[in-house]
């Protein structure tokens, strides 16, 4: 599961890209400093983690992690092909979620693609070039099932509907992802199209330090501009940020932080927000040779979770054993839970809970 950071050119998307992976991508004040897509496997942050460690003392610990995609910046008339439109389009296409960053700060030192700041038009800069490649896009499906459709099949007919729907809503500059669909419509039509406008977002503003706690001006039109787009906006001093991962020293960050007034990093945030974002959830295993996060989609089922691991733990699933973490934290040790009756067991459609801690038993 990807996330792809995307925005205009010179908006601090390496920079951003940078803080949450230590790839060290080249960043420069310059438009297209970025032209192939730079991946960082980020690990996620996350105290359970870090309390099962503490309980257990294994030899390894694993967190969860998730890839973030730094994608090369778009221009107007990049659905035409302009800049490198063609390539950021099918890179953006290849993501399952997507960190729109936006310059919310003044400094006459680092040159705007468009010669100031105005992160409102930023956006529909970029939303109009994906919300017209997803016209394109959907107007091709409408004209490949227009024929079946006029001979009556009942199937193209109410799948005709669906995209004439959704062409109506991108020609009045709309993404897809603030329009409501049935759950039927959604996944034999919708789904399938695979449209950029449809994919989950988070509005990524990019602040000055003195910005970093309240925002400012330019993210308050911003939050106002994505409220009926079920959409998170997250506020963030990208720069600042950069020169905290630089310190050697986790007492020196605390310390720069709370200066700052912030109590973590806010790329911490930002990536279990983005986590969150591709529907994403953990579960633990806890014994003396290691710790570990799994990473599943919301959802899954306990055989689904045990295929993480391997394969065969699907196959043969018998059962799962499950612990709470707050149980488990609670109580301090795998046997004093059982002893206080509270692990579980549970079968195969068992949908596992965020948290939970637990044993497979599998029968190959």
């Amino acid at each position: 599961m990807k996330a792809g950071i995307v925005g205009l050119p010179n908006v601090g998307k390496s920079t951003l890209f940078n803080c949450l992976s230590n790839a060290k991508a080249q960043s420069a004040n310059f438009p297209f400093c970025t032209i192939e897509p730079n991946i960082g496997v980020v690990n996620v942050p996350d105290k359970r983690l870090d309390h099962l460690a503490d309980l257990v003392k294994p030899e390894k610990v694993i967190p969860a992690t998730v890839e973030i995609v730094d994608i090369a910046g778009l221009v107007k008339g990049a659905s035409k092909g302009e800049g490198l439109g063609n390539q950021f389009l099918g890179n953006i296409r290849e993501t399952d979620a997507i960190l729109h960053v936006l310059r919310c700060f003044e400094d006459d030192n680092i040159v705007h693609v468009d010669g100031s700041v105005d992160p409102i038009r930023d956006k529909e800069t970029i939303d109009i070039e994906l919300q017209l490649k997803d016209l394109e896009s959907t107007e091709k499906r409408r004209d490949k099932i227009l024929s079946a459709a006029k001979t009556g099949n009942r199937e193209s007919q109410k799948e005709l509907e669906v995209l004439d729907q959704i062409i109506t809503a991108l020609e009045a500059a709309q993404n897809i992802r603030s329009i409501s669909f049935s759950d039927e419509d959604r996944a034999n039509y919708v789904n399938t199209l695979q449209l950029i406008t449809d994919k989950p977002v988070m509005y990524v503003c990019n602040v000055s330090e003195d910005a970093a706690v309240s925002g400012n001006d330019y993210v308050n039109q911003i939050k106002q501009a994505v409220s009926q787009e079920n959409a998170e906006v997250l506020i963030l001093a990208v720069s600042i940020e950069a020169d905290i991962n630089e310190l050697d020293s986790y007492d020196e960050r605390q310390l720069f932080l709370e200066d700052m007034g912030l109590n973590e990093p806010g790329s911490s945030k930002l990536i279990r927000s983005a986590y969150q974002l591709l529907s994403l959830q953990t579960y633990f295993t806890a014994g003396e040779k290691e710790v570990r996060a799994w990473t599943i989609s919301a959802g899954a089922t306990a055989p689904q979770a045990a295929g993480v691991i391997h394969t065969d733990f699907e196959k043969g699933f018998i059962r799962a054993e499950v612990i709470s973490f707050d149980d488990y934290n609670r109580f301090g040790s795998e046997q004093k839970v059982k002893e206080a009756g509270k692990m579980r067991v549970e079968g195969k459609e068992y949908a596992v809970q965020d948290g939970d801690v637990m044993h497979f038993r599998f029968n190959i």
